[in-house]
């Protein structure tokens, strides 16, 4: 009967997923349907602008070279014209001439006669008749103004849509995400040497398999790639996917995308539990600082509201006893008004935990000390530490502690066991966590090198933790476990030599 509830639990289960699936699907295709009815319309009113574009130049051309025809015509017309105009007056002149001399022929007197015909020679030698060129200076010949547009004319012909490069196929085998670093690549199907540059786009999802249309994060774009193949590097891996796809780009067009591929991204995503930090610690973000004055306003409605309150007054210890420095005489009060899933931490215990636990798995994480800090502690804790407890002081609780207070220190602590580290504290430190081995360690951020390892049998979830006093730290979470740092402890199967002296069974 139970096996038969649970085959038919997988049944169900099966069919709610196939029924997302074509949720997403349907979601997809009334997406697609509603763009292709957007793009026609576009593509259409991009056609009609660009023939638009054709017939004005066409129309411009026509005119340009009508009114070239017209000017040419209009320059012969006066040039006959003026040619016309001479040879009138020189044909009225040489008439005139001429039957000044037919009657000079009827002269009988002798001195007379010679009187007239050397006038007559005079004025045939001055007559425009005469001087006059004989010779048209234009023809009515047009035919260098003629056309002829068949080449153009099959050139219109031809005109087509745009060569569009084919879709490229993302090559899944190669693709690789390591480091906080997502590599892809990808090929095309058909050789194409006109392809210029290609374009990634890619976005963040929690949503397993093809995109969906109602994710709510947008596609982040890379262009202008010039290879088959890119990589993201830097990226915090604050969802669970990432999908990516790819378009070809010629001169002219870009292609159709790819078929989308989905990339797992976990990591450990956490932030400070603002509900747990002590009243002098300023959470916010991904940063914790200390702050003096913390506290103060609620301390005196409190004490308004309540007689004597909860107050706990702490004196400054010494360093050899607490291992962590106090301030002159700090009043911390908690209200009821202030609290979040437990007590928040008080007295000299200046800590805040993580808001995420873990139970299972390798996980990792950095953090870096703000300018002049002067004490603080990184490492991981069962969540119900006690509000007056210190890192690294019960057996519930394992960190690395640094000191730069009157004597400086660098110790991994736990139990109330303390061993001192070589060297300096770096300036950031990488918190690996594996709980299935059950080690806690932690690196140099920048040279992965080791610093110190935690064995111990975890018999609750953990969560990170984190204490300091005059100074603040900066989380950085949304990492992978640096593949530097896996080939360590493969390599070393898990144990940090002496470096692991604090082993512990944990209660």
């Amino acid at each position: 009967m139970d096996s038969q509830k649970e085959a038919l639990q997988r049944i169900i289960t099966t069919l709610a997923n196939k029924n997302e699936d074509l949720h997403n699907f349907m979601e997809t295709l009334s997406h697609s349907l509603a763009g292709v009815q957007v793009n026609s319309t576009q593509v259409v009113s991009d056609l009609e602008e660009e023939f638009d574009r054709l017939f004005t130049i066409l129309v411009e051309m026509k005119e340009s070279m009508i009114n070239t025809i017209k000017q040419e015509g209009a320059k012969k017309t006066q040039e006959i014209q003026n040619q016309l105009t001479q040879s009138s007056d020189a044909l009225e002149s040489a008439e005139e001439l001429l039957e000044f001399a037919n009657n000079a022929l009827d002269v009988q007197d002798e001195d007379e006669f010679t009187k007239a015909a050397k006038q007559i020679k005079d004025r045939v030698t001055m007559a425009s008749a005469f001087r006059l060129t004989m010779k048209p200076k234009v023809t009515d010949n047009m035919n260098h103004l003629m056309v002829d547009f068949t080449q153009e004319r099959q050139l219109l012909q031809n005109l087509k849509f745009l060569p569009v490069p084919w879709a490229p196929e993302m090559e899944v085998g190669d693709c690789l995400v390591l480091d906080n670093t997502v590599s892809v690549a990808w090929k095309m199907p058909v050789e194409d040497s006109k392809i210029d540059h290609y374009i990634l786009e890619y976005r963040k999802t929690d949503h397993e398999g093809l995109p969906r249309i109602k994710d709510q994060r947008c596609w982040e774009v890379v262009d202008n790639i010039k290879t088959t193949e890119y990589s993201l590097s830097g990226l915090k891996f604050d969802s669970k996917f990432m999908n990516f796809r790819v378009r070809a780009c010629n001169k002219a067009a870009a292609g159709e995308y790819s078929d989308p591929v989905t990339l797992e991204t976990r990591a450990f995503n956490f932030g400070f539990d603002s509900s747990t930090s002590h009243l002098n610690l300023k959470v916010e973000d991904r940063t914790v600082e200390w702050d003096p004055q913390g506290g103060k306003g609620l301390e005196s409605k409190v004490k308004g509201k309540e007689n004597k309150g909860s107050a706990h007054l702490t004196n400054l210890k010494n360093m050899s006893r607490s291992g962590t420095p106090s301030p002159k005489r700090t009043l911390t009060t908690r209200s009821p008004a202030i609290r979040g899933s437990r007590d928040r931490f008080t007295g000299e215990s200046y800590t805040v935990l993580g808001d995420t636990s873990m139970d299972c798995g390798q996980h990792y994480w950095e953090v870096k000390a703000l300018k002049d800090c002067k004490s603080y502690s990184v490492g991981v804790s069962y969540r119900n530490l006690g509000k007056f407890d210190q890192l690294g002081k019960t057996n519930t609780t394992w960190c690395i502690h640094i000191n730069n207070w009157l004597q400086s220190s660098f110790a991994a602590k736990h139990n109330n066991k303390a061993k001192s580290l070589d060297g300096t504290a770096p300036g950031r430190i990488g918190v690996f966590c594996d709980l299935d081995s059950g080690q806690l360690s932690f690196y140099n951020a920048e040279t992965k090198q080791l610093i110190h390892t935690f064995k111990a049998k975890f018999s609750q979830p953990v969560v990170p933790a984190f204490m300091v006093w005059c100074g603040g730290l900066s989380l950085s979470t949304g990492m992978q476990v640096p593949s530097a740092v896996k080939s360590f402890q493969k390599d070393e199967n898990g144990l940090a030599g002496s470096n692991s002296s604090l082993n512990s069974m944990a209660q």
